[in-house]
């Protein structure tokens, strides 16, 4: 019996130490038992650090680096997109799938489709695609097994087949749902060669 009172009087203590100073003003910071990562050793931008001599913590491209998606200048000119199915962001179909406000149906301009243009879809699409779509497009990716609320989408799908090839390209490149944006990590010209194989995989599935 007494160790029921002993270890009712250590609860007892522990929600009344719990709970006693909820609404009172501290000046220290809280204990943190899982801090979560909230404060983390790195360097944010516009702030100065004392690990480097000048005392600046932004830095300066490495000699020689260039953004993604342009190239060197030439003739004293700046540096400039190589072509608008690069990282583009105008708002051309070749950058945005839209022509106004309605989605496009068919494919921008300089785009050469041949074995390689496909297969560089597919080799892209195995990368960033099949986790959640699947090899197939059916929408029973690895990730399936794990998170299927809301599942993914079937690729195959009548309702996805009938969508034109600018809503799939802009899909792709603003996320729906829980799919994020590709845009930073997919360039134009790639995004429409996983549009081509999307469409690939479509026909097979209706044969």
């Amino acid at each position: 019996m007494r160790w029921f009172f002993l270890i009712l009087a250590i609860v007892v203590v522990a929600v009344a130490y719990g709970i006693g100073p909820r609404g009172e003003k501290f000046s220290n910071p809280p204990f943190e038992l899982f801090p979560d990562m909230d404060r983390q050793y790195k360097l944010k931008y516009q702030k100065g650090s004392e690990f480097f001599e000048n005392g600046q913590g932004a830095r300066k491209p490495v000699a020689g680096t260039l953004p993604i998606g342009y190239q060197f200048p030439h003739g004293g000119n700046e540096g400039q997109l190589t072509s608008s199915l690069d990282f583009g962001r105008g708002d051309d179909y070749a950058s945005s799938g839209l022509f106004g406000d309605f989605y496009g149906s068919g494919y921008p301009e300089g785009l050469e489709f041949d074995e390689a243009f496909l297969a560089r879809g597919k080799e892209r699409y195995q990368i960033y695609c099949t986790a959640c779509h699947g090899e197939s497009g059916n929408g029973v990716g690895v990730v399936s097994k794990y998170w299927a609320i809301p599942p993914s989408a079937n690729l195959i799908d009548p309702r996805v087949i009938a969508m034109p090839e600018g809503q799939i390209f802009w899909t792709i490149t603003h996320g729906k749902g829980l799919m994020g944006p590709y845009s930073g990590a997919i360039p134009v010209k790639d995004r429409w060669a996983i549009t081509a194989y999307v469409r690939a995989l479509q026909t097979a599935s209706t044969k």
